[in-house]
């Protein structure tokens, strides 16, 4: 279809997968490595293995575009996340301004750890001190610093980085607050678990550890799991909205549902999903 100027509209193709999910992605070159982002991937693969306390060990790994920032301190290496990634397929849409106030927070960061820059060229990386000191105004330099050891940094597996449940929960396909539950858990609680047709479900334990209270909470589910009525759902009446808001906003100023919000998101004991989850448990 020809626009009002009579030249082609931009191209689109869509992704999904087996999940209901459906996008339309702007057309863009193809994907290649650029040698900024080989070098940051060399740089983050040594980095990690020399660390003994990430969080998303063990690798293999895969590097993330996730805007993890490395530094250096007295004890060693450690991975910092700043406040925004720039995933490779996002960077066409990237306004240089905005990316360039996450270098100023990178480069800020970075001068309160001294060695974090002579540490990047003990490993043969020289390009950290000129990203962070460059003004970013161009779609190119967009581009090098999508690839850089400031945002192509964040080394996870892969399940972590792009799987779909049962096998893993990615970055790329859950949300970020469910899939950090999975990284900090007891071990022998099951966050995913799956309803009789399949579908995977995240549930979180109702009572303290060691309470002998078998119950669970909804909090996540496939829209074609039966599960999915027991999320809990927004107010519909604007009226009783307001009303509840004033009621609910707590002294941080966060609001927060009223006590039986959650009644219908609370699974017993016997259920089957909540049998999953603490299957692990000794009784």
């Amino acid at each position: 279809m020809n626009n009002a100027s009579g030249t082609h509209a931009a191209a689109v193709h869509t992704e999904h997968e087996d999940h209901p999910w459906t996008i339309s992605v702007a057309d863009h070159p193809p994907r290649t490595e650029s040698p900024q982002y080989q070098a940051s991937r060399k740089l983050m693969r040594e980095l990690v293995g020399t660390t003994s306390d990430w969080t998303f060990a063990p690798g293999p790994y895969q590097d993330h575009h996730g805007g993890g920032v490395w530094v250096k301190d007295q004890d060693g290496w450690l991975c910092l996340f700043l406040p925004l990634g720039v995933e490779w397929s996002a960077q066409f849409c990237a306004d240089p301004a905005k990316v360039d106030r996450v270098r100023l927070c990178a480069a800020r960061v970075v001068a309160a750890f001294p060695d974090t820059l002579p540490g990047y060229a003990g490993f043969g990386y020289g390009d950290g001190e000129r990203l962070l000191r460059t003004p970013i105004r161009t779609p190119e330099q967009v581009a090098e610093w999508t690839d850089s050891i400031f945002n192509a940094s964040v080394p996870l597996p892969a399940g972590t980085h792009s799987g779909v449940l049962p096998t893993a929960a990615g970055y790329h396909h859950y949300p970020k607050p469910i899939v950090d539950i999975d990284h900090f858990r007891y071990d022998d609680f099951a966050l995913f678990v799956t309803d009789q047709k399949g579908f995977s479900v995240a549930v979180v334990p109702v009572a303290p550890r060691g309470s002998g209270d078998g119950r669970v909470r909804v909090l996540a589910a496939h829209p074609s799991s039966p599960y999915a009525k027991h999320l809990v759902t927004p107010v519909r009446d604007e009226h009783a909205a307001d009303e509840h808001a004033e009621r609910a906003l707590g002294a941080e100023g966060h609001a927060e549902a009223p006590a039986d919000a959650w009644a219908g998101a609370i699974l017993p004991s016997h259920d089957l999903l909540a049998q999953q989850a603490f299957r692990l448990q000794q009784p």
